[in-house]
């Protein structure tokens, strides 16, 4: 049986294997969600995204690559690079779909057990909540068949306002 949780709170304090991060494409902290783990996780961390970006160049949205974590509790980082809203017309809704595949893959492929997931594009890239809410909830649904390792999905929602999105929406995806 897969946990499926939802909490609201600070993603960067969670003791799980994996928390993902909603990265830009270049690897190397910015705003939001991805500023704070880079902040918490110490220059460990910039290090190895450094490497990364060096070796392969920018993440493209949809995409996901798997880290240390520095000086956080969980074991490992999968920075996943979120699309940017331009109207739901230009294939936001796949790859933001993607950015929850391929973490649970790269979480899969790395033996890890439980993940936690923040709210992908829903700041500053400006996907609307419900609408990347909804998209979170099915996609994890339907990749989870393929990640039988997994045991534990968290969604940590920053604010009042996703966190009651995830609660209306979690009892209709999963019971």
């Amino acid at each position: 049986m897969i946990a499926i949780e939802l909490i609201q709170g600070d993603i960067t304090k969670l003791s799980v294997d994996a928390i993902v991060n909603a990265a830009n494409s270049s690897l190397m902290g910015g705003g939001g969600v991805d500023g704070a783990i880079h902040r918490a996780a110490g220059p460990e961390l910039s290090v190895e995204c450094q490497a990364i970006a060096e070796a392969r160049g920018s993440c493209p949205p949809g995409e996901a690559v798997i880290t240390g974590a520095g000086r956080l509790p969980c074991k490992r980082v999968i920075h996943t690079v979120g699309p940017v809203w331009y109207g739901g017309g230009q294939g936001e809704a796949g790859r933001l779909a993607s950015c929850y595949r391929n973490s649970l893959l790269l979480a899969e492929k790395a033996g890890l057990s439980s993940i936690a997931f923040p709210n992908i594009s829903t700041g500053v890239y400006g996907y609307p909540k419900a609408q990347a809410a909804e998209l979170a909830l099915s996609s994890v649904k339907q990749t989870l068949p393929e990640t039988p390792g997994i045991k534990k999905v968290i969604f940590v929602c920053f604010g009042q306002e996703n966190y009651e999105l995830y609660m209306r929406l979690k009892g209709d995806a999963y019971e």
